[in-house]
């Protein structure tokens, strides 16, 4: 009676099996231009032909394979088998998460899914250098290398006179980043002269290197700092004076015209100015009289008889 029961519940246990979704590749790796195949395997509990779908998760969630067809980029390049898709001829743009899942409307759980992860490998290309032509002893160089296009990022090596410089190396005048592809030198010498070129590589596929170029080292030329230096303090002064000079004589005072003249008058002389209208009076004598003599070289008299004087206007400049 016993044994009778526990083999009842047994093939109970059997028969109920809910969907389930599992993958053999969960992170999947190809070099480009491959085909890269994304695993999805799938148990039902009693729906025979479930539905699948895969999509594709970006930042937005599209569709691969609905309702049994391929959409959007992977048609005509795509095939299904089970549930399990092979991608051909893949690129950079393929890579990213994909997500199967499976529906059995059927079963007690009707929906399943597994996630496959895709990374398409890029080898290096020739990576852009960037190497200084001159410079100076004692100045600080860096020479830089870089691939924006290799995955996994491509690691780099520097060569001097196509000899590798060592990573790592006891009093060596210069480090080197084999991550960023930085060379620096803190203090460059006349011995650093020599043509330089950069390698990167990524274990993907063959190394690629650029083209080497030469950089060469002078010494600093005391005499001519020393003459610039010089040259420059005298146009410093001679600015100077000059601006000295034009303050001096009034160049940078402002400027203003005005008309003033003499109208000689019965009992006086008038003195009429546009900027200042003052009138000066003189009667020290009965007959007419003369202007003053401050400006006696500013006007021009104009005799007209024995007894009048006629002071012609004249423009005055003041600065």
């Amino acid at each position: 009676m016993f044994v009778s029961v526990a083999l009842l519940v047994l093939i109970q246990s059997i028969a109920v099996v809910p969907v389930a979704v599992t993958s053999r590749s969960p992170r999947v790796e190809v070099h480009e231009f491959s085909d890269a195949e994304l695993s999805c395997e799938f148990k039902t509990e009693n729906d025979e032909n479930p539905r699948i779908e895969w999509k594709k998760i970006d930042k937005d969630v599209s569709f691969v394979y609905y309702d049994g067809h391929f959409v959007g980029p992977f048609h005509d390049r795509a095939e299904i088998k089970g549930a399990t898709v092979r991608l051909r001829r893949v690129t950079q743009v393929d890579t990213g998460k994909y997500r199967c899942e499976v529906s059995a409307p059927l079963d007690s759980i009707t929906l399943g899914e597994t996630n496959v992860t895709l990374r398409v490998l890029v080898p290096p290309q020739t990576p852009l250098c960037d190497v200084p032509s001159s410079a100076v002893t004692g100045s600080q160089v860096e020479l830089r290398c870089r691939d924006q296009h290799s995955i996994p990022p491509a690691v780099y090596t520097w060569f001097k006179d196509n000899r590798a410089l060592p990573i790592r190396q006891p009093n060596a005048t210069y480090t080197v980043n084999e991550f960023t592809g930085i060379l620096t030198f803190q203090t460059v010498s006349r011995a650093d002269t020599g043509q330089y070129h950069c390698e990167a590589k990524n274990g993907v596929g063959p190394a690629k290197s650029c083209q080497g170029t030469h950089m060469h080292i002078d010494d600093l030329n005391v005499a001519a700092v020393i003459a610039g230096v010089v040259l420059l303090c005298l146009i410093m002064f001679f600015c100077a004076f000059g601006a000295c000079y034009a303050h001096r004589h009034g160049y940078f005072s402002p400027v203003h015209y005005y008309r003033s003249f003499w109208i000689a008058q019965c009992h006086g002389t008038a003195h009429i100015s546009s900027q200042n209208l003052h009138r000066t009076e003189h009667t020290q004598h009965s007959g007419y009289s003369h202007p003053p003599k401050e400006v006696s070289d500013i006007f021009i008299p104009t005799q007209i008889n024995s007894h009048f004087t006629e002071y012609k206007p004249v423009f005055l400049l003041t600065i």
